[in-house]
């Protein structure tokens, strides 16, 4: 078998002229000198390392009120979650390949899927995406296996997690479907095989849901089904468990859950854990439904993802476990408390704020959003995200104080 070199000369020499480089070297001429002279100090011990290391640390500036969301949420973990999730058992299993061995592992995912489930309204969940981004495409991809083909059209809400939005314009351009985006949904759908919204949306606004003559897809945040109601009307709902027990971590590792209506369950992409009874009678559990391209031909398979975020959807499923049914309704009125209280506030500072229905997130309108946003910087305030030069969107979480709500009002 002859090696695979990836590149050919004239690949490497058009990508160079993309870049106004006529060689490897001259592009690796555009590397500042400091780097190029960089030189390593004398070896130093383990001991004279950590303190070298944490004398550095130092002077990064961490201690900041954290208002951001979009997608990604500073939630409270309890400690048992890392303790349980960072078991040998768990962290080095990695995913259940040998399934009749693994019970563990699939016990874990099963529960998961099973409160996913619960969570979601739905009838089945499967094991995890990759990520939000990702479920919302594949979302979109089963829908238009349901259809068969025959709709060839998927309508997207342009009030969709931008991150998100991008990953299903790849998928659907790649399997050839036609998206079309909208602000309100329009009274004729049935020629398109599905509608893809985000409740709450991504500028925070919650929308009532109702069932449409095609399939709908929501996009839900798992936070805010902890006092509202759950999008029982949808067909499939998608999105991130991130704000269940798993860290921020700048942006990733995250997860993605998938859940969907029973009739559609062998449309469903990735793995699926069933429970059954082995031979001797006893309780087992196994990977059922093998709609992966691994466990069949893969042109019968629903969708070529081969894995799961196990380790995620473990910490999850032990939050969830943790918190309990009361804890994680607590957590939810905490953030939407904490949100509504600053939105008032503001408001009575003048501020315009642009929601009527929100959860924890809502955006409100300045002058100058750069001029706003260094401002509360400066008081160590991580303000909200900017959306353009005069709207922001800020977020709170049960992690924030009525102090700091304070202090983000005399900021301002």
């Amino acid at each position: 078998m002859k090696n695979f070199i990836a590149h050919t000369d004239e690949i490497r020499q058009e990508m160079l002229n993309a870049v106004s480089c006529t060689s490897i070297e001259d592009l690796f001429e555009q590397i500042p000198v400091k780097i190029k002279e960089f030189s390593m100090q004398n070896p130093l011990s383990e001991l004279e390392t950590q303190r070298k290391i944490k004398a550095l640390a130092i002077k990064n500036k961490t201690e900041y009120s954290n208002f951001l969301g979009g997608g990604v949420y500073n939630k409270f973990i309890p400690a048992g979650v890392s303790y349980i999730t960072q078991r040998f058992e768990f962290l080095t299993a990695y995913t259940p390949y040998q399934p009749e061995i693994s019970q563990g592992t699939l016990q874990a995912i099963y529960e998961y899927q099973t409160m996913i489930a619960r969570l979601t309204g739905m009838d089945i969940a499967n094991a995890s995406m990759y990520d939000g981004g990702s479920a919302c495409a594949e979302a979109v991809l089963m829908a238009h296996r349901i259809a068969k083909g025959k709709k060839n059209k998927a309508l997207i809400s342009s009030r969709l997690n931008p991150e998100y939005a991008e990953v299903v314009k790849t998928y659907a351009w790649a399997r050839g479907i036609e998206l079309e985006w909208f602000e309100e949904i329009p009274e004729n759908v049935s020629e398109y095989c599905c509608i893809l919204i985000q409740n709450p949306d991504y500028y925070g606004e919650i929308t009532e849901i109702s069932k449409q003559d095609t399939i709908l897809i929501v996009c839900a945040n798992l936070s805010a089904l902890s006092i509202i109601k759950p999008p029982c009307d949808a067909d499939i709902v998608v999105g991130d468990i991130q704000p269940l027990g798993v860290s921020m971590n700048f942006g990733g590792p995250h997860a993605g859950y998938m859940a969907c209506k029973e009739v559609y369950m062998r449309q469903l992409p990735g793995r699926l854990v069933g429970r059954t009874v082995d031979a001797d009678g006893e309780q087992a559990f196994t990977l059922t439904i093998q709609t992966r391209e691994q466990h069949i031909k893969r042109e019968k398979a629903t969708s070529n993802i081969c894995s799961n975020q196990s380790l995620m959807a473990l910490a999850a499923t032990v939050y969830l476990s943790l918190m309990g049914e009361k804890g994680f309704r607590q957590t939810g009125i905490m953030a939407a408390n904490m949100a509504h209280a600053l939105s008032k506030m503001l408001r009575g500072k003048g501020i315009k704020t642009l929601n009527k229905n929100f959860f924890n997130e809502f955006v409100i309108e300045v002058n100058d959003s750069d001029e706003f946003l260094n401002k509360l910087k400066e008081q160590n305030i991580l303000g909200g995200i900017k959306l353009d030069k005069r709207r922001i969107l800020v977020c709170t979480t049960e992690m924030n104080t009525e102090e700091e709500i304070v202090n983000y009002i005399e900021a301002v």
